[in-house]
């Protein structure tokens, strides 16, 4: 039988190192448990080795190998959690590439979690989960984190508060009391609507385990409002309502995620990682408004508000 030659493992004479190399997009189906019972899901995968300066090419067929290799496992097993799935394919990386000193193994997955709407209906809601593994040989524990992503709402409170004096104006001229002009100042009037999405994503080099469902209940709890697939009429202007009741900019939703986030984990070390961003899909403007941190818990506990991150 004919040898094919391996022009991946040729070596160079004179190159330079690649930080990175490896294959996007792989979709697998997995199944893991969680706290609402056993769920399949289709993550896409994006796997990497570093590649020395004197190896032509990285084995790109060895990468999907050992995800199959890692899920088959991961099924028969249902038990692991996807940040130890992305671990166990970091390691095996590394273990089938010899030339390699660093693997990392990042996915996403669609990700469904069974609700209560507000007019007290049973939907199932869609949100995005992520997972990521980093890990060095011989750098020690293996640096992991668990992100999540929602859908909600954010109503504009600068918007509200200008048409507020518009109506006090208009009311004036039509000669309204001033007792009914006071009662303005206490419900909410219109303002201009978003479609936000908030993301946090948490790495630790430990074996700390963070639930997604927290993650995911934590972010929808400090939008203007949730929203949901389905809603009847009641629903939507109760839905409405509490928006409006609630007005933030994009830069509130990053600072009170934080703050829940330091409250609701207080028993996490300094050097837990911790990123948020929230991305409002603008209304009246053709732009989108975004806001994030990235930074560790040990900053934010420092009281380094108005500080730069420690790099």
């Amino acid at each position: 039988m004919t040898e094919l030659p391996d022009i991946q493992g040729e070596e160079m004479v004179s190159s330079y190192v690649l930080s990175r190399v490896g294959i996007a997009g792989v979709k697998r189906p997995v199944t893991i448990k969680r706290p609402q019972g056993t769920v399949t899901m289709v993550p896409v995968f994006d796997i990497s080795v570093n590649l020395p300066a004197e190896q032509k090419g990285s084995h790109m067929s060895r990468h999907v190998e050992v995800i199959n290799r890692s899920i088959d496992m991961a099924v028969e097993m249902e038990t692991d959690s996807l940040e130890m799935l992305v671990e166990r394919i970091a390691k095996e990386l590394l273990k089938s590439h010899e030339y390699a000193t660093y693997a990392d193994v990042r996915l996403a997955a669609d990700y469904f979690l069974k609700k209560r709407s507000p007019d007290e209906r049973d939907v199932t809601e869609n949100y995005r989960i992520f997972a990521e593994a980093k890990i060095t040989r011989g750098g020690g524990s293996p640096f992991r984190s668990i992100g999540v992503e929602v859908s909600g709402l954010s109503a504009c409170p600068c918007a509200m508060e200008n048409v507020r004096e518009l109506l006090k104006t208009e009311m004036k001229e039509k000669g309204v009391s001033s007792e009914a002009l006071s009662l303005l100042d206490q419900i909410p009037v219109p303002t201009h609507n978003q479609k936000n999405r908030a993301y946090i994503e948490i790495g630790w080099n430990n074996k700390l385990e963070i639930e997604a469902n927290d993650l995911i209940e934590l972010l929808e709890r400090n939008l203007s409002s949730p929203t949901y697939e389905i809603l009847k009429r009641k629903g939507e202007a109760e839905l409405v309502l509490a928006a409006h009741r609630n007005p933030k900019f994009v830069e509130d939703i990053v600072r009170d995620i934080i703050e829940d986030f330091l409250e609701s984990y207080s028993d996490l070390t300094d050097d837990v990682a911790i990123h948020v961003r929230s991305i409002s899909e603008e209304s009246i403007h053709k732009h989108d408004a975004f806001a994030e941190r990235i930074t560790d818990l040990g900053t934010l506990r420092e009281g380094s508000r108005f500080e730069s991150d420690r790099k």
